[in-house]
């Protein structure tokens, strides 16, 4: 899937290829912007909003995974603790005792990287010790103030989100004086207070937190402009699959959101987004596939 692009007519073309980033972490240096690289999703809570309660079980979970990487993931994302609006936060023991299983097994028999989806520092620290190489913080590691030394113990990926707010207070009217120079305003002074802290750019992708203290305009605002999220110059990552703004989008109930699920990814991968956190792997790889399948034909002349 190269060379994504676009010319002054706003069709996307194939011929030139977006600038290219680097994403290093835990002995691993991945050139992005080829193709979006397509982040499995295991939850193993009993109410995240999505797939709560289905993967609770150890077994089940560990084989969910393998699925998602015999589907096409090129990593997998674990989290312990529900983010969803509203969501009551969990004990470091009760997080650390829902992941680590998994972790451990996956770590023994899968060779793609492994992120765990954590605000707490002691949770990563243990589930970079198990195997784990990346620390999804959906506060961008402003929650815990241990956790820039953890990822940086470790020389852990960092993936840096934006939150307005907690999942406990985040949907209470959200606003901002434009949301997308905001966000990247945001992310922007993340990227030089990590790098100060010791946390290389290299190491870090940036998210803007779909449905993180956004409305559903505010998204699509955000979904709109992945190349202001990328002149930020580092690699973008966007996680919308199944989210409640698809309800306005679509007038769909969460069950039959995954054709806007993927809907959405080919509009991300016109845009050169290099990272997309979903849960339903096999049809998002489809999808992609297919698009560049069409889009690497299209003429310049066309």
């Amino acid at each position: 899937m190269d060379g994504f692009g676009s010319n002054t007519t706003g069709r996307t073309r194939m011929t030139q290829q977006p600038p290219r980033r680097r994403w290093v972490f835990s002995g691993t240096d991945w050139q992005l912007g080829d193709r979006p690289r397509v982040m499995g999703i295991v939850n193993v809570t009993p109410d995240s909003f999505s797939d709560g309660g289905q993967f609770i079980d150890v077994a089940h979970a560990v084989r969910h995974g393998r699925e998602l990487i015999d589907q096409g993931a090129d990593l997998l994302d674990i989290g312990g603790e529900s983010t969803r609006p509203g969501a009551s936060p969990v004990s470091v023991d009760e997080e650390t005792d829902r992941v680590l299983p998994v972790i451990s097994a996956w770590a023994r028999e899968c060779t793609v990287p492994i992120s765990i989806d954590t605000t707490k520092a002691k949770v990563a620290h243990a589930a970079l010790s198990a195997g784990a190489r990346i620390v999804n913080d959906i506060s961008g590691l402003t929650f815990d103030p241990e956790m820039v030394e953890v990822c940086r113990q470790f020389d852990a990926g960092v993936i840096c989100m934006h939150i307005r707010g907690t999942p406990q207070t985040m949907q209470d009217n959200p606003s901002y004086d434009d949301v997308v120079a905001d966000v990247c305003q945001w992310l922007r002074e993340r990227l030089r207070t990590l790098e100060s802290q010791g946390i290389a750019t290299e190491r870090i992708v940036l998210d803007p937190g779909i449905g993180f203290g956004k409305t559903a305009e505010h998204n699509l605002a955000l979904l709109s402009n992945i190349e202001r999220l990328r002149g930020l110059g580092r690699p973008v990552l966007i996680g919308h699959s199944r989210k409640r703004f698809l309800a306005r989008v679509l007038g769909r109930p969460l069950e039959e959101r995954v054709f806007g699920t993927v809907g959405i990814a080919a509009a991300l991968a016109a845009q050169a987004t290099d990272v997309i956190r979903v849960h339903d792997v096999r049809a998002t790889r489809d999808v992609l596939q297919a698009w560049h399948a069409v889009m690497s034909r299209v003429s310049d002349d066309a």
